[in-house]
């Protein structure tokens, strides 16, 4: 089975389980005539993503990552109306162009978006001392990886999930001697999450139209 029947089964599989709506797709179709990267989450996963926060209970969410607003609208809508999500966004057009999607998504008063570097945005947050996250969902630059872990956890309750995507790199996190920066900040994520007795995790690869990768899943031990 190759990439044609993945998409194949994917878009069956979404068209069953997941309905997307208009929103959803006019948030897909702004994001590319804005130019960004298609490097969102799938429809699949971000059902996933809802389902999660939905199955926690989850009032606050924490996004590392914005890109176009996609998966936040999925899990925005998975919380209570006093619920919020912050999602954070190094670039200043995808913050712009996740913005428009988040306000036709009648999510403005859930969601925030801060833009800025996450490795400068999430001591800032710490220090705002604010209720931790339930969950947090990790879908950013690689390499920033091992330090996003670091922060997520100080900022999740236990019992909380943390969520990194993107993590399998076509198969290419097995080869240890990778000199790819993407492939060494995933492994040094897993192998963070597997050494630490704080956290208890998994991965669960993944296929689909959006190829070969997977998503790592790590639990906040009470």
């Amino acid at each position: 089975m190759g990439q044609s029947q993945w998409t194949e089964v994917d878009a069956f599989l979404s068209s069953l389980l997941v309905g997307e709506d208009d929103t959803l797709a006019e948030a897909t179709a702004a994001a590319q005539r804005a130019g960004l990267p298609p490097i969102s989450v799938s429809a699949a996963q971000g059902k996933l993503l809802y389902l999660l926060a939905k199955t926690l209970g989850a009032k606050r969410v924490l996004e590392i990552g914005t890109l176009g607003g996609y998966s936040a609208i999925w899990m925005a809508r998975a919380l209570p109306k006093d619920g919020h999500l912050v999602s954070l966004e190094y670039s200043p057009r995808h913050a712009e162009v996740a913005s428009g999607n988040i306000a036709r998504a009648g999510l403005v008063g859930i969601v925030e978006i801060r833009v800025g570097a996450a490795a400068e945005s999430l001591p800032k947050l710490a220090a705002e001392g604010g209720e931790p996250f339930d969950m947090v969902f990790i879908d950013a630059d690689k390499g920033g990886y091992p330090d996003y872990l670091d922060w997520s956890l100080q900022l999740t309750r236990p019992g909380g999930l943390i969520v990194a995507d993107n993590v399998v790199r076509g198969g290419a996190v097995a080869d240890g001697l990778s000199r790819d920066p993407n492939v060494q900040g995933v492994r040094s994520y897993l192998e963070k999450v597997a050494a630490d007795p704080r956290l208890e995790g998994t991965v669960m690869q993944t296929v689909g139209v959006k190829g070969y990768d997977g998503l790592s899943i790590a639990r906040v031990v009470e």
